[in-house]
């Protein structure tokens, strides 16, 4: 199975041409993810061109381009970031890159922000559990990523030579520091968690998704060129 046209067109050369996501995640990548790049505002992109620089550098270099995404609680857009920075590496060939989150604090991967990959076309196992390891799955020829509520120094994440990249503006100030990390790049998202209990919710949650998956799907097109 091929890749449809407006995805092909985006894809460089040297991706891999038999990587096909699951078909919902397709479907949603060539329908909503591409056309919100064009959407991406300049100030944005210089960010996210930050971190295609270092995927790209350690490339380079030989050496894995680890990514650890990092907000407070390590619930809602550290995860995001996380699944979709992987499944946006994957399709594009990048297979150096590896990505992890975590938090100031623990706490549990929020059933909301479960939901809104689940509508995206992810497929997801979630055992019970106060905060379960959950498995998201983007393809069927790639091991699921199992996503939990962590410290981003855990020992699960990387602890030297990674890129910190900062997805909320109170992990951002709390965190002027994040040692062993070869870089720090600030990229804060609004907290959808502002909208729970509200009609606005599951809408709310799948806006940040979905740019989410815009602005990281931009850095690995960028890296992969």
């Amino acid at each position: 199975m091929l890749f449809p046209t407006l995805l092909l067109s985006l894809l460089t050369p040297d991706t891999p041409m038999d990587r096909t996501l699951h078909p919902d995640l397709e479907r949603y990548v060539n329908e909503r993810v591409i056309p919100a790049m064009a959407r991406i505002p300049a100030e944005r992109k210089e960010s996210l061109d930050l971190i295609a620089a270092f995927v790209k550098e350690r490339k380079a270099a030989g050496a894995t381009a680890d990514l650890t995404f990092i907000c407070t609680h390590n619930s809602r857009r550290s995860h995001l970031s996380q699944l979709w920075a992987a499944t946006a590496a994957w399709t594009h060939g990048q297979d150096h890159v590896r990505t992890f989150s975590g938090g100031t604090e623990a706490t549990a991967f929020n059933p909301r922000a479960v939901a809104a990959v689940q509508r995206a076309g992810f497929q997801v196992v979630k055992p019970e559990g106060k905060n379960p390891v959950v498995e998201v799955s983007f393809a069927k020829d790639h091991a699921a990523e199992r996503c939990w509520s962590k410290v981003y120094n855990d020992p699960a994440n990387p602890q030297k030579d990674f890129c910190a990249v900062m997805t909320c503006s109170e992990a951002d100030k709390n965190c002027p520091i994040v040692f062993g990390a070869l870089d720090r790049i600030s990229l804060p998202y609004n907290d959808p968690k502002e909208a729970d209990g509200t009609p606005e919710e599951a809408a709310r949650y799948d806006e940040r998704c979905l740019q989410i998956a815009a602005e990281l799907w931009y850095v690995m097109q960028q890296a992969a060129q």
